[in-house]
């Protein structure tokens, strides 16, 4: 494998499909390297955070796309001084290639980890945290599979296991 430096790699998926898990083994894969995790820059609003819903608030837009702009400049930053960046946040529907054209760097390279809906679920039900407050697997799974541009690699991860998920990764994304 030829040491990748200077790149970003935007992970993306619904909650639970394997983001942070598959983004922080991608990122100890690689000799000099950056985990940015977008969900961060959500956390960091203290008063007046508008979280996102079935029908979300023009706020609570706006916070996203300040969350996703944010976490784009942080991996530009991190690929300018070297590293490969692994960006990982929930990016769905119009938001992910948004997100792309806030991206400076290149090559950059997306991924998005569409395990099937039920093993989505059974992954939900096995952790100790929720994720899905007013949402659905199944809505979450349909707006992604509906409603987010086609753009890098989408894998059915649903059979595969970390390593395995990482080395398709490493192997079948094409920078964009």
């Amino acid at each position: 494998m030829v040491a990748m430096t200077g790149a970003v790699y935007v992970i993306t998926g619904i909650q639970a499909a394997g983001k942070s898990t598959v983004a922080q083994a991608l990122a100890e894969r690689l000799p000099r390297s950056a985990h940015v995790r977008g969900d961060v820059f959500r956390r960091f609003v203290v008063g007046g955070r508008a979280d996102m819903s079935p029908d979300p608030a023009p706020e609570a837009l706006d916070q996203l796309r300040l969350r996703h702009r944010l976490a784009a400049h942080t991996a530009d930053a991190y690929a300018a001084a070297g590293f490969t960046a692994v960006l990982q946040d929930v990016i769905l529907g119009e938001h992910l290639p948004w997100l792309v054209e806030q991206l400076r760097t290149r090559p950059r390279y997306v991924v998005v980890l569409a395990p099937r809906p039920e093993v989505v679920a059974a992954r939900e039900e096995g952790r100790a945290k929720s994720a899905y407050g007013p949402f659905t697997v199944e809505d979450l799974d349909t707006g992604l599979r509906a409603q987010t541009p086609r753009l890098g690699l989408w894998l059915d991860s649903s059979d595969l296991t970390v390593d395995q998920t990482v080395d398709a990764i490493l192997e079948r994304a094409h920078p964009l």
